[in-house]
């Protein structure tokens, strides 16, 4: 039997349910307050070009994203590259594309390189994910790849991702990110292979929307909604000002404080658990230059810098895209309460721009065509001690009421097939 659904939030997770529900025979309706669909993976113009507003990658081993995008009839557009990686420390540029860059890497010793190699080859392989959401990311890595190693190379990654919040963060963390960053070794290429495709998550988006369209689905773009109520009769009301629309089932794929403001009737311990949860955010910059800065798709980054580290899109991406120009992200990840958050867009402009010119002397300001700056106060939420543990139930005690976002990720990381895989186990479960 059909039934009216509603869901809050048109990002890839809530578009992703919203088509599994669709191609069952529901009625779906999509609720986003935003201008656009996409959530963290929507676009935006810079200079003359529409691209991500912030970065993504597809891996060989992406198999949801894969699918989903397969399934809009974009699965040809797929481009395939073999990048490589960057590390930045000490005030110096190093290669860090193979094994032999590895060795060579001159701001470690035999020994640490070694027990460094060693704590990675061993994380990618393990398994047994929740026993390391029992210890710190801090007391794991020390244990095996050496304090000096944990202190030169890690503790200053974990910083530049984390913050100060890294010190309770769990060791599940660094395997899931290990464990995606190797998954395309696993696809038989023993190498890794970014994707991305043509036209980006604009095309994508256009595409998926267009899909979408034609099962019956309805997108609400500026709609907020301002709170969920139960009825008598089992169903649900939607509230946006004055007007209520009743649906048999409300998904909700917001942050968890918001979905705690947004459903009153929750109980004390469901809200607790949903305000609970402790997001990270980002600041990101999107840089259009007529000229590249560096090789290297990704650059990591030990020293103290304005930046989390350099994404040069279009050292994987064909700058055709780009009108012949390159696209560079500059993330700097922080807390939702950072006062980054307060700062104009040119006061980020200098202070990145700044960043880059002390990196790289080559670099020339007046080569950069646009500058923008995306700034989401709850991106991903931290892994802390024990954190399957306390997530937050989907199925609310409120009757056909469902909370399902980044915080029911329990072995990954944020990323697009993630949360597609999300909404394909979601939905897979049949609680709707």
């Amino acid at each position: 039997m059909s039934k009216n659904i509603a869901i809050v939030g048109a990002g890839f997770l809530g578009l992703t349910i919203a088509l599994r529900c669709a191609q069952r025979g529901d009625a779906v309706t999509i609720f986003e307050s935003a201008s656009e669909i996409g959530g963290l993976a929507s676009a935006w113009k810079i200079g003359d070009v529409v691209w991500d507003k912030h970065y993504h990658v597809t891996l060989l081993s992406d198999t949801f994203t894969r699918g989903v995008v397969k399934e809009i009839g974009l699965e040809d557009d797929f481009r395939w590259v073999e990048t490589k990686t960057g590390f930045y420390t000490d005030g110096s540029l190093y290669s860090m594309s193979n094994t032999l860059e590895f060795l060579r890497f001159p701001p470690l010793g035999l020994i640490s390189k070694l027990r460094l190699g060693a704590t990675i080859f061993y994380a990618s392989r393990l398994k047994d994910w929740k026993q390391l959401e029992k210890i710190t990311v801090e007391e794991w890595l020390t244990k095996l790849s050496g304090k000096r190693t944990f202190e030169k190379m890690w503790r200053p990654l974990l910083k530049a991702k984390l913050g100060d919040a890294y010190k309770e963060t769990s060791a599940a963390f660094i395997w899931a990110t290990i464990q995606r960053m190797y998954a395309a070794r696993n696809s038989g290429l023993k190498k890794e292979m970014f994707g991305y495709v043509r036209g980006g998550y604009a095309r994508v988006l256009e595409h998926f929307a267009k899909n979408l369209e034609e099962l019956g689905v309805s997108i609400k773009l500026y709609s907020r909604i301002e709170r969920i109520e139960s009825t008598t009769d089992g169903q649900v009301n939607i509230i946006n000002g004055d007007t209520a629309s009743t649906f048999d089932a409300v998904v909700l794929t917001c942050p968890s404080s918001v979905a705690a403001d947004l459903v009153p009737e929750l109980t004390p311990s469901e809200r607790e658990s949903l305000t609970n949860v402790k997001y990270q955010g980002i600041v990101c910059a999107s840089v259009l230059t007529k000229t590249p800065i560096s090789e290297y798709y990704v650059t990591n980054i030990t020293d103290e810098t304005p930046f989390t580290g350099i994404i040069e899109m279009s050292a994987l991406v064909d700058k055709k895209e780009f009108g012949g120009n390159h696209l560079i992200y500059l993330p700097k990840y922080v807390e939702p309460d950072d006062p980054m958050f307060e700062l104009s867009d040119d006061e980020i402009e200098q202070r990145f721009l700044s960043g880059l010119e002390k990196m790289y002397p080559s670099f020339d300001r007046s080569s950069v065509v646009d500058f923008k700056v995306s700034k989401v106060r709850q991106v991903f939420p931290l892994p802390v001690l024990n954190y399957s543990g306390s997530v937050p139930s989907i199925k609310t005690s409120v009757p056909n009421v469902f909370v399902v976002n980044s915080a029911h990720i329990l072995n990954g990381t944020l990323n697009v097939n993630e949360t597609a895989q999300l909404a394909e186990n979601f939905y897979g479960a049949e609680l709707i």
